[in-house]
């Protein structure tokens, strides 16, 4: 509903009987808010309520303020998507006003609209998958390994310009490898981006080492060349040189790699790039993932390209890759019987995953372009709005808008940002946070962090950020639903401000 069609609904109680019904036919809502003059609430009018009054001989010139008087249902701006199905279901009503705190009607929930969630980011699946799938079916390989788990490293590996891929079981899993190839043993260093999602460190902690969390730079909102090289020259006075530096290349954009990769050849400390999220994207002509000593994918659901559950890392050195492949299936000798002299995992990918994969492989540079115009389909239409400013992306960067990101600008960033979430999950609207910065979770409590020059960037964006729906098969219709309810949320956030 756009705020047009709201206002269309509001009628003031001075209004007759026929006026409301020539608006309820226009509208075509069943519904009109009856407002007192201060826009507060006074009741909910409804055909069944002008039939009513037809039929005790009311006349069409009487005023609404003359019906019975009748208390409405509503909720508050603060009612979770829950309260507003089971208050619709309580009451077997289809629309349900929302007041703020004040009594003042400011939106309406209609039942129609809440039966039609939009995801974040929701998997987007073809036709191309099906054939691969069905082979895998045909030949019976469903189990872990098979030609389709082949043919994906060398097709994967072949897009992103690197010589060879281990497919595994998730992004995390890749990780963890990863780190054990480096050499990460108990009570090492591993510097890691600190906004990020926690899959990229937990394996620091599966490891046994200690994690140092490095800030973002606000031109890119990956990892800040100034922090890190802060961080480097504390190590180093310390005696702790990392073992390894994860570059998290962030909702689908690189690093700015020409600043930080020098940082860590000047200390011999090798990068392992987590592109878990930025698969696609290019940094000056080459493909994210393809810059580190090794580097990491993963394909999880909501991810631009997805196999549902799985990861890959790429290296060009093929020991490396052989060696991730071997402790992926339970670190087995090469034996007739079953052989293990060191700790291996379960982390290999299944042929029928793989086959989704190389079928989604097919399209990814046309989920880049499907994205990269839900951005500037946002863009383009909340280019009124001040408070709003989109993630950079910097000249040279090619970013595949995994999600569309902003930050709201201004005072109380946090709790407007607040509002405006809860707002759009009560029109079933999924849109969250930016990533929680790891230095400040729970988990990794008293772990050093080294901020931007500027002060602690990721902090400020987990405070004023917001991911929007960014799926490449979100409709037409349904971005337009998200961007007038986004305008709407924003409204209602600044109206919050100014009363505050």
């Amino acid at each position: 509903m756009t705020a047009d069609e709201f206002a269309a609904m509001c009628v003031p109680a001075s209004c007759t009987l026929g006026q409301a019904l020539l608006a309820l036919n226009e509208t075509g809502r069943g519904m009109l808010l009856v407002l007192h003059p201060d826009g507060r609430l006074r009741r909910t009018l409804t055909d069944g309520d002008l039939r009513r009054a037809a039929l005790q001989h009311m006349k069409d010139t009487a005023a609404v303020a003359e019906l019975p008087e009748q208390a409405p249902i509503t909720i508050g701006t603060d009612a979770t998507l829950a309260r507003v199905v089971a208050l619709l279901d309580q009451h077997q009503i289809d629309h349900l006003p929302v007041v703020d705190a004040t009594g003042r009607a400011v939106d309406v929930m209609l039942r129609r609209e809440l039966s039609q969630r939009i995801w974040l980011s929701s998997p987007h699946l073809g036709d191309e998958e099906t054939a691969f799938v069905e082979d895998a079916f045909k030949t019976n390989w469903i189990a872990p390994l098979g030609p389709h788990v082949d043919g994906f490293e060398q097709e994967l590996a072949a897009h992103v310009g690197v010589g060879h891929g281990a497919a595994v079981s998730s992004g995390t899993a890749a990780i963890h490898l990863s780190l054990l190839l480096l050499g990460v043993q108990p009570g090492d260093t591993v510097f890691c981006s600190s906004l990020t999602f926690v899959g990229s460190c937990n394996p620091i902690l599966y490891c046994g080492a200690r994690p140092v969390f490095i800030d973002c730079d606000p031109q890119t909102w990956n990892m800040s060349p100034t922090a890190l090289e802060r961080a480097f020259e504390w190590a180093r006075r310390e005696g702790r040189l990392p073992k390894c530096v994860i570059v998290v290349n962030l909702y689908g954009q690189s690093a700015d790699m020409d600043a930080l990769l020098p940082l860590c050849e000047r200390y011999g400390v090798p990068v392992l790039e987590d592109a878990a999220e930025s698969l696609g994207a290019r940094y000056k002509g080459r493909a994210s993932g393809s810059f580190g000593k090794i580097g990491v994918y993963s394909f999880n659901g909501n991810k631009i390209i997805t196999t549902s559950g799985g990861g890959m890392l790429v290296a060009d050195d093929p020991a490396v890759v052989q060696r991730a492949r071997k402790l992926a299936t339970q670190a087995r000798e090469n034996a007739a019987h079953y052989e293990h002299v060191e700790i291996g995992f379960n982390y290999r990918m299944s042929n029928v995953l793989a086959g989704i994969g190389r079928g989604q492989l097919r399209v990814l540079e046309q989920r880049v372009s499907q994205r990269r115009q839900v951005f500037e389909t946002y863009r383009e239409a909340l280019a009124d709005q001040p408070q709003v400013s989109w993630m950079p992306e910097p000249p040279g960067y090619r970013s595949t808008r995994w999600l569309t990101c902003f930050t709201l600008q201004g005072a109380n960033a946090g709790q407007r940002r607040d509002l405006v979430l809860r707002s759009l999950e009560r029109h079933s609207i999924e849109a969250r946070p930016v990533w929680k910065p790891m230095h400040q979770q729970p988990l990794f409590h008293g772990a050093p962090y080294f901020a931007h020059d500027s002060g602690d960037v990721c902090a400020g964006l987990f405070e004023a950020g917001i991911c929007l729906p960014s799926g490449s098969n979100l409709t037409a219709p349904q971005q337009a639903r998200v961007i007038e309810q986004l305008r709407r949320a924003l409204a209602l956030a600044e109206d919050g401000r100014a009363a505050a």
